[in-house]
């Protein structure tokens, strides 16, 4: 959800996975899949800009422990104690 401005000054906020497209012309318009149009305050590239970000913080919340492993962390033994090398195991 990104929050956004309606002409009159009111913040609202509205779910980015329902934007069928973003106009400038020149006020911002914002056209829902469902055909609903919002007129907003915040620019165009705005409104993507926020649509960017709150996406990146949700694929920041799913990229955990299993995505540091696979991008090759230097602590793999946080994320399974198993892969650890077999010098590490011995010492348990």
């Amino acid at each position: 959800m990104i929050l956004l401005t309606r002409l009159n000054n009111r913040p609202f906020t509205v779910n980015s996975d329902l934007i069928k497209f973003i106009e400038q012309s020149p006020d911002t318009v914002i056209t829902l899949l469902n055909g609903e149009k919002l007129l907003v305050l915040e620019s165009a590239d705005e409104v993507r800009n926020r649509v960017v970000e709150f996406r990146r913080t949700i694929m920041h919340g799913m990229c955990s422990a299993p995505c540091l492993a696979a991008a090759g962390s230097s602590t793999p033994s946080a994320v399974n104690p198993a892969k650890q090398p077999p010098e590490e195991q011995a010492g348990r």
